[in-house]
């Protein structure tokens, strides 16, 4: 498996499974298989409400802990480090773990930088080996780094072919924060399946257009966390390291970005006071 170097020195497959939206009762049997299939790298959240189900997996594989990259995100949370602190502990007892890889702030709502400080103190007590965010924009995210001492490892955001964040990428560069890709398929949005411009790149590779997808991330250096059920989806989405796209498939993929969430814009006072009055229970 192919990492990437954190900003802390921590090694990160490049590829991994993600668990949103698997309902709890399928996410252990989905993250078994995942496991046996080959990948190291898990994504779960105190919101999906699967954290449990992953613990278990975990615990039966017999895969070696220091073999897996567990991450796990800090939903909003009411102000004061003791309730991330809370919330962490939860997350780890509902795990089953003594530490995660990486921890991250799920949404950017709230008293984030209460949420910051109790986080870099965890990250210091070795509890969580990198912390990081997710739904970061630029702005939020270098404010963040201009006034803490922690530069986040990782923003996990919105990057598939239509929405693919390149200025973001590059900002995160300079600052030394790794780009992860959730939603990389856009859920099938714009027909993505069966898209006229990326269906002849698969045909040329004897490829799917789910492997071109991933594929084309891995080779922008972004970590991407696809998830399914069914197993020989996995296998399918796993299997993207024996070949490589060429400078002009990146280039035509390039013109299939229109610079727009294919979901919800995360600076819409709508959604950011919908979200940030969700509370999960710790």
């Amino acid at each position: 498996m192919r990492t990437v170097t954190l900003n802390n020195g921590v090694e990160m497959p490049i590829l991994g499974f993600g668990v949103y939206q698997i309902p709890p009762e399928q996410t252990e049997q989905a993250v078994t298989d995942a496991l046996a299939v080959g990948y190291r790298l898990l994504d779960t959240a105190a919101a999906y409400g699967n954290e449990e189900a992953v613990g278990r997996a975990v615990a039966k594989s017999g895969v070696p802990r220091e073999d897996l990259f567990i991450t796990t995100k800090l939903w909003v949370q009411d102000p004061g480090e003791d309730n991330t602190r809370r919330a962490f502990d939860a997350s780890l007892r509902k795990l089953g773990l003594d530490h995660v890889d990486l921890y991250l702030i799920h949404q950017p709502y709230g008293d984030v930088y209460s949420e910051w400080r109790a986080m870099q103190d965890l990250y210091r007590e070795g509890r969580t080996r990198a912390i990081g965010v997710s739904n970061f924009h630029a702005d939020r995210l270098v404010d963040l780094i201009d006034h803490n001492d922690v530069v986040p490892a990782v923003d996990q955001i919105e990057t598939h072919p239509f929405h693919q964040r390149t200025a973001d990428q590059h900002l995160m560069r300079e600052h030394g924060v790794q780009l992860e890709s959730w939603g990389p398929f856009a859920e099938g949005k714009n027909d993505l399946f069966t898209h006229p411009v990326l269906a002849p790149i698969a045909q040329a590779h004897d490829r799917t257009i789910a492997q071109i997808v991933l594929r084309w991330l891995i080779q922008r250096d972004i970590v991407v966390i696809p998830k399914s059920v069914r197993r020989a989806r996995m296998e399918e989405n796993f299997n993207v390291f024996d070949f490589h796209l060429t400078d002009t498939d990146m280039t035509t993929l390039a013109t299939l970005d229109t610079g727009r969430s294919a979901f919800f814009d995360h600076r819409d006072p709508t959604m950011v006071s919908r979200l940030g009055r969700v509370r999960v229970d710790n």
